[in-house]
């Protein structure tokens, strides 16, 4: 499984020396905070309500129930196949379509999906379809009215059961664990459902709020009047709700993607992480959770002192500047993975049951390592965590011209540093520091 799970190139992959990246890095970040200091000293992004129309026919397309009926058809029909391949498919994992498709195309492949077209996930989620199906024997859901008061935090539970399974469980690779976790992961969801509603997709489904907080920073949105519009990624992203939980979510990505570049560390694999087994693993990732979630609180809340904020909302007040730098931290960790690795999907998909057939004409094909080179993929890696950092500051600093206009700007500082620190924790881990 370290191919579906690592699949991020390694330090000498990078074509300029490891201590000028960072020195670079964390450069780029505070000298991006003195420019906004100097000549953003007002709120310049629209919100939820800013945007340009799209044309009719996409509005149109945007609402229709029957397309989106068809579309999650679509989706639980491709899901059931790699359910079935999973449980009846070839034994060994390099022959088997199930873990590819799950760990590589639609985890990883809901970041571009999302990041281009909005939250697809919320359109094509095979989970509303049946949960539709199920409500004349469910019921109306008697726990719709406790939902909101959840927030993101069933999210924020189930992305960290995921990434538990795909980067600490040892069988992970395995067909059978794949699809023991998708059926498992339905019944689970489709039970809270029935007792939440179909808004409990919104807030516990671990991929939907994943896809639709990277559809924050997209060019798509949907208004609060139901107007599907093209604006900025940033006003986007600032017209993300201000939920409880969405801090947690952040925190989960954030410091499951720590972990995995630690986990490739020579010091992680000859000393703490040596075993392979999954109490190690479990630990290292809740230490990574946990490093990452003290050091924003202490960031946010410090923040919020110096600009005499009340105590409770800072966390999730300033949750929407670190989703750029969760998904700089995303792309650097597996472009790699969804380029090379990626290509084994729609080589197994021709013959899903391992039969002789060839479906698409690409059973015979072999994965194109070449596609993309080392150099390339390293420039990426900085670029993204970098760009993630930069988006993620000038967020922060907006946000702040917004509940706090009368604090002195020295006040985002704790925030801003806790930003480097995680742009170099970052960098080091990827490239094996």
């Amino acid at each position: 499984m370290s191919v579906l799970a690592h699949g991020v190139g390694s330090r000498t992959d990078l074509p300029l020396p490891l201590g000028l990246a960072l020195y670079g890095a964390g450069a780029a970040i505070l000298v991006s905070f003195a420019v906004l200091l100097l000549l953003w000293r007002r709120p310049r992004l629209g919100g939820a309500h800013s945007g340009h129309p799209l044309p009719p026919r996409v509005q149109r397309a945007a609402a229709s129930a029957p397309l989106r009926r068809g579309l999650q058809a679509l989706a639980l029909a491709v899901a059931v196949v790699v359910l079935l391949v999973a449980l009846a498919g070839p034994a060994e994992t390099d022959r088997n379509l199930a873990p590819w498709a799950l760990y590589v195309t639609a985890w990883v492949g809901l970041v571009p999906a999302s990041l281009l077209l909005g939250p697809v996930w919320r359109v094509l989620n095979p989970l509303r379809l049946l949960s539709r199906a199920l409500r004349p024997l469910t019921g109306p859901p008697r726990g719709a009215a406790r939902l909101p008061a959840l927030g993101l935090w069933p999210a924020a539970v189930s992305l960290l059961v995921f990434v538990w399974l795909e980067l600490v469980f040892p069988g992970r690779a395995e067909p059978v664990t794949v699809g023991v976790f998708l059926l498992a992961y339905a019944v689970v969801h489709l039970a809270a459902a029935a007792w939440f509603g179909e808004d409990w997709f919104a807030r516990g489904d671990g991929f939907e709020a994943w896809s639709t907080l990277l559809a924050r920073l997209s060019v798509v949105a949907r208004r609060d009047d139901g107007v599907v519009v093209a604006r900025s990624p940033l006003s986007n992203a600032m017209a993300t709700p201000d939920e409880r939980g969405l801090a947690a979510v952040v925190v989960v990505l954030l410091g499951s993607t720590g972990f995995d570049g630690l986990s490739r560390t020579v010091w992680w694999q000859t000393g703490a992480g040596a075993a392979g087994d999954t109490l190690s693993g479990t630990l290292g990732l809740a230490a990574c959770t946990a490093v990452v979630a003290v050091l924003y609180l202490l960031g946010t809340r410090l923040s919020g002192r110096l600009g005499r904020l009340p105590l409770g909302p800072q966390p999730r007040l300033y949750a929407a500047s670190v989703v750029p730098i969760a998904v700089g931290y995303t792309v650097a960790h597996y472009c790699s993975l969804l380029l090379l690795d990626g290509q084994t999907t729609w080589i197994l998909a021709s013959d899903p049951f391992g039969t002789g057939a060839d479906l698409f004409g690409t059973a015979a094909n072999v994965v194109d390592l070449r596609a993309v080179g080392p150099d390339l993929i390293a420039w990426v890696q900085v670029g993204a965590v970098v760009l993630g950092h930069v988006v993620g500051v000038v967020l922060a600093h907006e946000k702040a011209l917004r509940v706090a206009p009368r604090a002195p700007a020295s006040d985002q500082l704790p925030l801003v540093l806790v930003m480097v620190a995680f742009t170099l924790a970052g960098l080091g881990l990827l490239f094996g520091f």
